[in-house]
């Protein structure tokens, strides 16, 4: 599973990042976390406001912080 967080490295990116971390370790599953933070990239993944997150490919969230909740619905979805 790769899912991917994208945003310049605002707080809001980084507390994305720390709880897709948290959420997969809780969750005792294998993914490989990437961060996205080069603004061609961002865009070329259809993100216009930032945080957002990608997993598999599919954009699961842009412009808003997701729970822990959430986080674990879309990673569910994608599984």
């Amino acid at each position: 599973m790769e899912i991917k967080v994208l945003g310049p490295g605002c707080a809001k990116c980084k507390a994305l990042y720390k709880a897709v971390a948290e959420t997969i370790e809780e969750m005792g599953i294998s993914a490989e976390v990437k961060k996205i933070e080069k603004l061609d990239e961002i865009i070329d993944a259809g993100v216009m406001l930032t945080p957002g997150l990608m997993i598999n490919g599919k954009l699961k969230a842009s412009g808003k912080m997701p729970g822990k909740e959430d986080i674990k619905k879309y990673i569910k979805q994608e599984s």
